[in-house]
């Protein structure tokens, strides 16, 4: 049987590959939602995922699983999907077209300190003062990778600004709910019913309609970036199990970088000095954050098991 370190370990590597999916995918969607309705391009998206997972389900026999959740534990699911899989999508997307990129991205970036916010004060995880030193370097970081001369505020940012305090809630409950609930029906929950909950928007809004309007190659597009989106949730859920949220949401911002990197690869132009200095802020401060938080959780479990042989 593992040991608590072992299962960090495992959860930080699984976090990790969050990260890198996460970057790559952010990449990728720019062009697959290109010509699309976003909440069509989500709900598609979504609903096929969801599929994947449940049959994936279904083949490791954790269908006994999914028979066995209460209604408590079925109610948490669908408040999952509400926070984490609908409204903050239809929010961020439509925040997204109303504001300028820089403003959006870097409000987004900030879902680590609302999370280790909520975290302390209903995960009871214990944060040191010294992690405001990564939360810094964080912060400093995006805002020189994504800042383009203008930081337009308006009621488009308002809406991304309240997208990413719905994440932030939907990570904290996530976490606490994975104590008893397998990741992958997790991961299943959210999506199913966050896109039960897209496509009630859809039909109050008209949206229903544009889909017989997706062309072959959207749905082409569509197919691979919900193969990311699989990835992602699938060893989001995992490593989120072994790692203090705030742990994992700071690892997160990781993806920032390699999706500039991307961008900037195949464009064939080169990454400006600020922009790296950007970057080399960004990985000092997730490295600090990993240390400083683990060092901690070390400390407390060391002083635990002192209490508990005394």
């Amino acid at each position: 049987m593992k040991n608590a370190k072992d299962l960090r370990n495992k959860g930080l590597l699984l976090v990790l590959m969050t990260a890198l999916i996460s970057g790559v995918s952010i990449f990728i969607n720019r062009f697959g939602v290109k010509g699309i309705d976003s909440t069509v391009f989500v709900f598609m998206k979504n609903l096929i995922v969801s599929i994947f997972i449940f049959g994936l389900i279904l083949g490791i026999t954790q269908l006994k699983s999914l028979k066995e959740l209460s209604k408590k534990q079925w109610g948490s699911l669908i408040v999952v999907g509400l926070v984490g899989g609908s409204i903050p999508f239809v929010l961020f997307f439509k925040g997204l077209q109303m504001s300028n990129g820089p403003i959006g991205s870097l409000i987004h970036k900030t879902m680590f300190i609302f999370v280790a916010i909520l975290a302390v004060l209903f995960l009871k995880e214990k944060l040191s003062k010294k992690i405001l030193i990564p939360a810094v370097l964080l912060l400093v970081g995006n805002f020189l990778m994504l800042y383009k001369g203008t930081l337009e505020l308006s009621f488009g940012a308002g809406m991304i600004l309240v997208a990413t305090l719905f994440w932030s809630v939907e990570n904290v409950i996530s976490k606490k709910l994975l104590a008893t609930i397998d990741a992958k029906i997790l991961a299943f929950g959210r999506l199913f019913f966050g896109s039960i909950f897209i496509s009630i928007y859809m039909a109050f809004t008209g949206k229903f309609a544009l889909m017989s309007s997706v062309s072959v190659s959207q749905i082409a597009w569509i197919l691979i970036t919900a193969a990311f989106l699989a990835g992602y949730v699938l060893t989001w859920y995992s490593g989120l199990k072994h790692v203090k949220a705030t742990t994992a949401t700071s690892i997160l911002l990781l993806g920032s970088p390699i999706t500039t990197l991307l961008g900037y690869t195949f464009s064939g132009t080169a990454v400006s000095v600020v922009q790296f200095l950007g970057m080399v802020s960004i990985f000092a401060g997730v490295g600090l954050m990993i240390y400083l938080i683990e060092k901690q959780s070390e400390k407390v479990n060391k002083n635990h098991l002192t209490t508990s042989i005394a």
